[in-house]
């Protein structure tokens, strides 16, 4: 027994070892199945019991569910040891429609490594209720749809499966429609609409259903959908009209674009079928162009202005045609009212285009009529022109009008006119026309040359080549062509003596002038030209203008001494110079001149001989001769020097003078040597003296002579007296005709132009004319005869009383005649005979129609005439126009009736009329067609429309209620679109003419389709592989559903039918195109097909249903992922090499080879990877860092599996490298350089050094400081500092830039780091300059012993004798030391100038025998600084030609009085007295003189209040013209003598006779007094005479007065 149990004891043992072997061999497998929706927390099963372990081993033993890629759905209870819920279970959710629905997970024992696989079903209940896609679904079904028509319709979803889901569809009662199931070929249901009665759309258009789907479950749960049933209407009603005609009335002035009417048609039908277009039938004309009809509003609106005189009125066919194409018509008829829209017309009769500007007032310019096309008050017109025109407006008969001028043109003010003639109609608004005359003003000689310049001046170099050119002068004639020609020419004259045409010559053509011979600028510096420029014109013009030709000066005269000169009496000058004087001291200045001028007269000195040589030195540029050293005891008394004075010209000339210097410290001393010198007599006391006494006694003889010549004029004019008194009878029997008037000798005496020139040295009177010219007189006579052969000069002739005029010729005649063709004698209605013709020059207006033969006067045809094209559609034609004859000057209406022909055939505007017609259009419709158009009237127009013979179609011919017939198509029989689809006819159009014409045109009738065929799909089921990595518009498949329909009917659109909100995000389905392509992203570990419905309908509504069945194929399409377990990405730039930086862990969702992942890093970093276990790596240094290199590094960590295409992913991490002390400071600049203004305020700013360190914070934080300066250590701190800081510079002090200009500094710039570095730079500071220095005068000085210097001028000195110069310095620099020099006193003004910026004091004048011999001058020397500062000096000038001169006044002893002065002095005052003596007789003669003429009687010629009884009469040839003489006089200060200059004048020119002189008016005028000039036989060039206007002649009157002047 024990035996036994032992063994059953030992069976059991091995049969529980077995077990657990087993079940260890088993565990990759455990099941359970539970239902979804379980509450959280609800058990699955027992995972400990079913591993055989204890609850409590679970949690120590390291139990965990591992999953993938999904969210946990369950956990472990780890004191139970039970499998619980973790959250909701949702099966569809999880499985959707899968038959089974299993989550798989692994259990993870994580002592031993041990995974165990557990399985888990859900299992569905019946939680979701069938779900229509849609809430509502419309349908549409045409009313003619026969019973026993099916139409699909969308099926439900249930997300259950099994018994739980869809099983029955239902559908409300009703009388129409019935539900019929149908299984697909996946096992679902789908419910279709079955039509059980006919529908009618007027009786009920819309039929409301509810379908109700229901599922198996229980409970039962159902869905619902409401189907509206919307029945089609058939197109079986046309278009009607409101009105079988419509009537508008429209103003022809009525804007573009406004609506005039809006024609409605309605449609009983609806939808498409109601849709009403409307169209206009284009007839031939110009209404197509005029109105425009909008399609689909009806509304006409005017595209183009309406004209009244054109058409009255306008007929519109106009078409309203529904969807299918049913049509009816109607027509409109437009009245236009005339409104006044018509602006007046010019018909230019005859015009001239070009006029001479004297022209006299009334010259015809045109002949020209206006019309206009309205009538009534708006045909009434009126013209007119612009104000301030020379031009008027004269009517004639019948709106013919003359323009002509009115006043004198001027051709040079208006070269053309530009007339603008206005013309003007009476209607309201009124309405007006311009018309422009372009009138040219032709040139006639009335102005002289002008110059450019009132004068002109002209440079040459003197020594100048003969021939050589000098300048040129231009002038401007505003005449044209011959009269705007110019020559040029020289007025003669003499200069120096001799003519000017020895000096200068002109060229005629251009105006150069040229030199004849070299010019010397000593000998004249000036030479005065009068160049005259003439017209070429008949009667030429001129001008005069003057010309200054200056001479330049070239280096041709050598320097010339001034000072020192020989005395006189041959002694030598003597300079003193005391024995105290200092190094510098002033002796004398050698004074010297140049003729030349400029450059050439800069004048240096220099010494080139010296009997010390180094005593005394010359001034370069002043000639002052200053001692050079200090005299010594042992310098001899006597010293010589030889100065050298060189000009600056090319090549430079010079002179020399020797000067004799006596050293001594007082005169005295130096007497005794000089005792042999005296003081010499000055000879020109002498001569002014000599002078004096022969000025006295001429001006005595002068006086003595002018009261004799005073007395014997005073006889002379007592005698002529009484002859004019005696010869005075003679003229009392002249007509007043022959007696100039006041007025017109005040205007001929007005135009003399006196000159008087006074010139200060001239002994006598010039009194000059120039030569006459006389292209202002009046136009003669004849030429004002004159007429312009162009223009009208008859007046028309008035027929306003002449009924025959007044009644209008008629001819008829047919259109299209030949050219040439016979019309009508025109000459003998007009009454005109052939011989008349060409003197009469009959024409007619209409050149384009008509014309009039020349030798017959028969009115011929010039060219086409179309009835049509100039009546349009009128019945009656007539051409109107106007005939006009000249000489005189008639007008007559002709009006010729057009007849009509048979020369148009009918014509369509369309090649070919389309059509389309429905196939389900019944018999007896009518259809509206394009009429044809024939431009023909009355019995030649169109007649009757014919058609082919067919069996469809029939036609017939209307007529609208204007008269015009247009074709009607009617439906005879139905049409059948499959059998035939299109028909061809022939419509033609035949007119009344004969023979008749007739046109033809093609009907193009295209039948359209109903919709009575449903689409069908290719395939009931299609099925296709995808790739779960396909992207997103990747191409499924395309289903494919065929129409037999055409058109919209046949246009097929795809749609999902009930798929998933999850579904469709994933999918896209083209409507139009069936393609079915990817939305989303697909994921074979999500879900591993699909099903999709695809519905397919037409454009009406009829549907096709089909499924589509997606597998999902897996991919590696998951990419590897990196995790960092360890990491820091802040690095020390100086880290070691190999320093580990971060522990990063790479996985991979795939497994086997895709699983299998490699990790590199992508940049060219100083980092690298080290693999350390398995899926484990190391990030570590490589190279060196360096922060102010990169201070950062993006590193990209890629991992890649090794499927196929393998994935790889990057991880982007950013590593901070953190900075050490490892940059000194760097500063911007290389050195600093500061400018500071000098007398700065002590502590300001003067500038500021930057540096700049690569470091960050502390490292990187800068302090500046002064290490070094060129000035001393201790001063340093006393001149400037710099802030730490900021590294601003300071000054601590004000500069002096005159003390100190610039200094140097060393500042350094240190950082704050541990070690700190620093950096050194060199800073230079310049003191700028201030103006605050006056300026110092070292010349002139004041003596050893304190007195004033003075300096000598010799009385000979010309003006711009340099005298001395005052030398200054200024301290400051720059424009502060700019120096100017100013007198600020002087006891002479006018004696002295001083050079503002050169301080050489030169004389102002010539040196006057009464000018003080001392002269005291204070000169003022300022800087030009801001504010200036200023320094004076005061210098003291003596006038003495040597230093003997200068010893009496230095020895202040007293002058004995002079007595060649004393004589002088009286000398003058009679000259003075006998002068005084002799003005006064001269005044007092004048006086006389204008005392005796000043009786009315001889004032009359000039009296403005008088004038002749008679009235003023002027010969014809000056009646209103100017006479253009103009007289020089010259008058001098001394005049004794009064000279007349007549210049030449050539007998071409001279006026055929004495205006003034040889008229007895004049002698009348002057109250008998004796108008003759004292004559001389002999006088050429100069005659003396009275200058009393009255008595004033024509210079070239007469021969015996004056006779010819020579040259």
């Amino acid at each position: 027994m024990a035996t036994l149990q032992k063994l059953l004891h030992r069976r059991l043992v091995l049969l529980w070892l077995l077990l657990a072997v087993l079940r260890e061999a088993g565990a990759g497998q455990i099941r359970y199945s539970v239902p979804e929706e379980l509450d959280k927390g609800s058990i699955v099963g027992n995972i400990a019991k079913d591993l055989g372990w204890e609850p409590l081993a679970l949690a120590e033993r390291g139990v965990r569910i591992v999953s993938r890629g999904r969210t946990q759905l369950f956990a472990l209870n780890p004191r139970s040891g039970s499998l619980v819920t973790a959250g909701r279970i949702d099966r569809e959710e999880l499985c959707a429609q899968s038959a089974r629905c299993l989550v798989n997970f692994n259990i993870l024992l994580e002592d031993k490594l041990t995974i165990y696989s557990v399985e888990v079903e859900i299992t569905d209940i019946n939680d979701n209720a069938p779900r229509f896609g849609v809430d509502e679904l419309e349908l549409k079904i045409s009313e003619t749809t026969t019973p026993g028509f099916r139409i699909p319709l969308k099926s439900a979803h249930d997300a259950d499966i099994g018994g739980n889901s869809l099983q029955k569809y239902e559908l409300n009662s009703n009388d129409h429609f019935s539900l019929d199931m149908r299984n697909g070929a996946d096992g679902n249901k789908y419910p279709e609409l079955v039509l059980e009665h006919t529908l009618d759309r007027e009786e009920e258009a819309v039929h409301h259903l509810v379908l109700v789907a229901s599922d198996g479950g229980d409970p039962v749960r159902s869905g619902t959908c409401r189907i509206r049933v919307r029945v089609l209407d058939a197109n079986d009603n046309a278009p009607v009209f409101t009105q079988p005609e419509y009537r508008v009335s429209v103003l022809e002035n009525m804007p573009v674009g406004t609506r005039i009417l809006t024609v409605t048609a309605t449609d009983a039908d609806e939808g498409y079928n109601a849709q009403v277009a409307y169209f206009r039938e284009k007839p031939l004309g110009e209404n197509s162009e005029v109105f425009e009809l909008k399609s689909t509003s009806g509304d006409i609106t005017i595209i183009k202005s309406l004209d009244y005189e054109d058409a009255k009125f306008h007929e519109i066919d106009i078409e309203a045609q529904d969807g299918p194409g049913l049509l009816t018509r109607t027509k409109v008829i437009v009245n236009v009212l005339d409104v006044n829209d018509n602006a007046p017309e010019f018909y230019m009769t005859s015009a001239t285009s070009s006029v001479p500007e004297d022209s006299p007032s009334g010259t015809i310019i045109a002949l020209f009529n206006v019309h206009d096309r309205d009538s009534g008050q708006n045909a009434f017109i009126t013209c007119s022109l612009p104000e301030k025109l020379p031009f008027k407006l004269e009517k004639s008969v019948d709106n013919y009008y003359r323009l002509f001028t009115t006043r004198a043109l001027d051709r040079e003010q208006f070269s053309f006119y530009n007339i603008t003639i206005t013309a003007e109609d009476g209607g309201n608004p009124t309405l007006s026309t311009d018309v422009h005359v372009l009138l040219q003003v032709a040139d006639i000689n009335d102005n002289p040359p002008a110059f450019s310049d009132a004068s002109y001046s002209a440079y040459i170099p003197e020594n100048n080549p003969r021939g050589a050119s000098v300048f040129s002068v231009t002038a401007q004639d505003p005449d044209s062509d011959n009269n705007a020609q110019i020559t040029y020419s020289l007025t003669e004259d003499t200069h120096q003596g001799a003519p000017l045409s020895s000096y200068i010559t002109i060229n005629s053509n251009t105006g150069v002038l040229y030199a004849l011979r070299s010019f010397d600028y000593e000998e004249f510096r000036e030479l005065q030209l009068l160049v005259t420029a003439s017209d070429s014109g008949n009667s030429p013009l001129s001008t005069n203008v003057s010309v200054s030709l200056f001479v330049l000066d070239q280096n041709d005269n050598m320097p010339e001494i001034l000072y020192p000169t020989f005395p006189t009496d041959g002694s030598t000058g003597v300079e003193l110079a005391p024995r105290s004087a200092e190094p510098g001291y002033l002796v004398t200045k050698v004074v010297a001149v140049d003729r030349d001028s400029g450059q050439n007269a800069w004048l240096s000195y220099l010494l080139l001989k010296a009997s010390e040589p180094g005593l005394f030195s010359v001034g370069l540029h002043t000639g002052e001769v200053r001692t050079a050293r200090a005299l010594q005891d042992r310098d001899p008394l006597k010293q010589s020097l030889v100065v050298a004075v060189q000009d600056h010209g090319q090549p430079p000339l010079s002179a020399t003078v020797t000067l004799t210097i006596a050293v001594a410290d007082h005169i005295p001393d130096v007497l005794a040597e000089l005792g042999s010198i005296g003081t010499p007599t000055d000879p020109d006391d002498s001569d002014l003296t000599l002078y004096l006494v022969v000025a006295v006694a001429v001006v005595s003889c002068v006086f003595l002579a002018f009261v004799i010549v005073l007395l014997a004029l005073r006889l002379r004019r007592w005698h002529t007296t009484r002859l004019l008194q005696a010869e005075s009878s003679g003229l009392a029997g002249a007509p007043a005709s022959h007696f100039v008037g006041v007025d017109g000798v005040r205007a001929f005496l007005q135009t003399y132009s006196h000159e008087i020139s006074l010139t200060a040295d001239s002994r006598k009177s010039h009194l000059i004319f120039p030569q006459p010219n006389y292209a202002d007189t009046l136009i003669s006579q004849e030429s004002c005869e004159k007429s312009e052969p162009l223009l009208v000069s008859q007046d028309l002739l008035e027929t306003k009383g002449d009924p025959k005029l007044l009644e209008p010729i008629l001819y008829s005649i047919p259109e299209e005649l030949a050219k040439g063709s016979w019309v009508g004698n025109l000459a003998k209605d007009l009454g005109l005979s052939v011989q008349e013709l060409p003197a009469r020059k009959l024409r007619v207006s209409a050149e384009d129609y008509f014309n009039v033969s020349v030798e017959s006067g028969d009115l011929l045809v010039s060219g086409r005439i179309d009835r049509e094209k100039i009546c349009g559609g009128k019945s009656e034609c007539a051409l109107e126009f106007e005939s006009v004859t000249e000489n005189p000057m008639n007008i007559f209406h002709v009006i010729v009736l057009i007849q009509d022909i048979n020369d148009n055939a009918p014509r369509f505007i369309a090649k070919s009329i389309e059509l389309e017609i429905c196939e389900s259009a019944l018999p007896g419709v009518k259809f509206p067609l394009d009429s044809a158009q024939d431009a023909d009237v009355e019995s030649n127009s169109l007649k009757i429309y014919t058609i082919n013979p067919n069996q469809h179609f029939s036609l017939a011919t209307k007529e609208s209620p204007d008269g015009s017939k247009y074709p009607e198509l009617l439906l005879e029989k139905p049409l059948d679109r499959e059998h035939q689809k299109s028909h061809r006819l022939i419509l033609t159009a035949i007119d009344g003419g004969d023979p008749p014409l007739s046109s033809t045109t093609q009907i193009w009738i295209k039948v359209t389709d109903a919709n009575d065929n449903a689409p069908m799909f290719s395939q009931d089921i299609y099925r296709v592989t995808l790739q779960e990595n396909m992207p997103p518009g990747t191409s499924v498949l395309r289903v494919v559903a065929t129409d037999q329909d055409e058109g919209v009917n046949a246009e097929i659109t795809y749609a999902f039918l009930n798929a998933p909100t999850s579904t469709s995000l994933l999918f896209k389905l083209n409507p139009n195109t069936g393609v079915i392509t990817t939305n989303g992203t697909l994921d074979f570990e999500e879900r591993s097909r699909y099903i999709l419905g695809v519905e397919a309908k037409d454009g009406g509504v009829h549907t096709a249903h089909c499924n589509v069945q997606i597998e999902i194929v897996d991919e590696n399409d998951n990419v590897p992922e990196v995790t960092f377990m360890s990491f820091s990405n802040h690095i020390p730039e100086d880290s070691d090499l190999g320093t580990i930086i971060a522990l990063i862990k790479v996985t991979d969702k795939d497994s086997g080879q895709n699983g299998l992942v490699m990790c590199y890093i992508q940049e060219a970093v100083p980092f690298k990877l080290e693999f350390t276990s398995k899926n484990y790596y190391k990030l570590v240094i490589e190279r060196a860092l360096n922060r102010e290199e990169t201070s950062e590094y993006n590193v990209t960590l890629a991992a890649t599996d090794k499927g196929k295409p393998s994935l790889s992913s990057r991880t982007r991490v950013t590593l901070h490298i953190t900075d050490v002390n490892d940059n000194a400071p760097v500063f911007q600049q290389a050195s600093y350089m500061i400018h500071v203004a000098e007398n700065n305020l002590p502590g300001a700013s003067i500038g500021q050094v930057r540096a700049s360190d690569a470091d960050l914070g502390f490292n990187g934080q800068i302090s500046y400081s002064i290490m070094a300066s060129d000035l001393e250590p201790r001063a340093l701190l006393s001149y400037v500092s710099v802030s730490a800081q900021s590294g601003v510079v300071f000054a601590q002090r004000a500069f002096d830039h005159e003390q100190l200009r610039a200094f140097e500094l060393t500042l350094q710039a240190r950082d704050h780091g541990s070690p700190a570095l620093s950096a050194n730079v060199s800073l230079r500071v310049l003191v700028g300059d201030r103006n605050d220095n006056a300026p110092r005068v070292l010349y002139p000085a004041l003596g050893p012993d304190g007195s004033a210097l003075f300096d000598t001028v010799p009385r000979a000195a010309e003006p711009g004798y340099l005298v001395t110069k005052v030398v200054a310095v200024d301290a400051d620099s720059g424009h502060n030391a700019w120096l100017s020099y100013h007198v600020l006193q002087a006891s002479d003004p006018g004696l002295f100038s001083l050079g503002l910026r050169t301080g050489e004091v030169r004389t102002a004048r010539v040196l006057g025998d009464k000018d003080a011999a001392r002269h005291r001058l204070l000169v003022a020397v300022r800087d030009g600084g801001q504010p200036p500062l200023s320094a004076t000096a005061t210098l003291h000038l003596i006038f003495a030609d040597s230093l003997q001169e200068v010893l009496p006044d230095l020895s202040e002893g007293p002058v004995p009085p002079d007595p060649q002065t004393e004589l002088q002095f009286y000398l003058v005052v009679a000259l003075a007295l006998i002068s005084v003596l002799f003005l006064l007789a001269v005044i007092l003669a004048i006086a006389l003189r204008l005392r005796h003429s000043s009786s009315p009687a001889a004032w009359g010629c000039f009296h403005p209040g008088l004038s002749s009884k008679s009235g003023p009469v002027v010969p014809s040839n000056y009646s209103e013209r100017t006479l253009p003489y103009s007289y020089n006089l010259c008058v001098g200060s001394h005049s004794a003598k009064t000279e007349f200059n007549f210049l030449h004048v050539t007998p071409e020119v001279a006026p055929p006779h004495d205006l003034l002189c040889d008229d007895p008016s004049v002698v009348a005028c002057a109250n008998n007094e004796d108008p003759k000039l004292v004559h001389n036989s002999s006088f050429s060039s100069h005659e003396s005479f009275n200058l009393d206007p009255c008595e004033l002649q024509h210079p070239m009157a007469k021969a015996h007065h004056f006779g010819t002047q020579g040259s």
